[in-house]
């Protein structure tokens, strides 16, 4: 792959959000490069997540070890399966950088979980860093802002 058009970046974030919705998690593992990131800031406007606690940071391991758990027999906090829809507004190319192979898109988003009788509902931003590696678009960091980051929550079991 070229440098991809900005057609091609809209379209890839919106068919991550789709791989999470039908819970095809291990297509969308393979969405991440290897050294890849998902994070979720815990403080508005948090610029690192290294030196700030987190809701979540994990590499991608931790996102395979996640996702396992949440195909396992034995996750009874899984049983029945948590559900989730993505509603997304357009995404918007921010910036592109061929020369470094830099991609970042913004997608303001609406998420809901739900399991049983209980539904949350968050609103949110999705950042994604993107970069083309052996041919495929990867994500290197997908950020998810919550709007209202700072309040108690409960336990976020999908990805958003």
């Amino acid at each position: 792959m070229t440098a991809p058009t900005d057609q091609q970046l809209i379209d890839f974030v919106i068919r991550e959000t789709r791989l999470i919705d039908q819970h095809r998690f291990e297509e969308w593992l393979d969405l991440f490069a290897e050294d890849g990131f998902y994070w979720m800031p815990l403080e508005w406007g948090q610029t690192d997540p290294r030196l700030t606690t987190s809701l979540m940071y994990e590499d991608k391991l931790l996102l395979k070890i996640r996702v396992e758990r949440l195909k396992g027999n034995r996750t009874f906090s899984q049983k029945p399966k948590s559900r989730c829809h993505h509603v997304l507004q357009t995404p918007q190319v921010d910036s592109r950088n061929e020369a470094s192979n830099e991609y970042v898109t913004w997608t303001p988003m609406h998420y809901v979980e739900t399991r049983l009788d209980q539904q949350d509902l968050y609103a949110a931003w999705a950042t994604h860093t993107l970069a083309v590696v052996d041919g495929a678009l990867k994500i290197k960091l997908k950020r998810v802002d919550i709007v209202n980051c700072d309040a108690a929550f409960g336990n976020i079991q999908l990805f958003m």
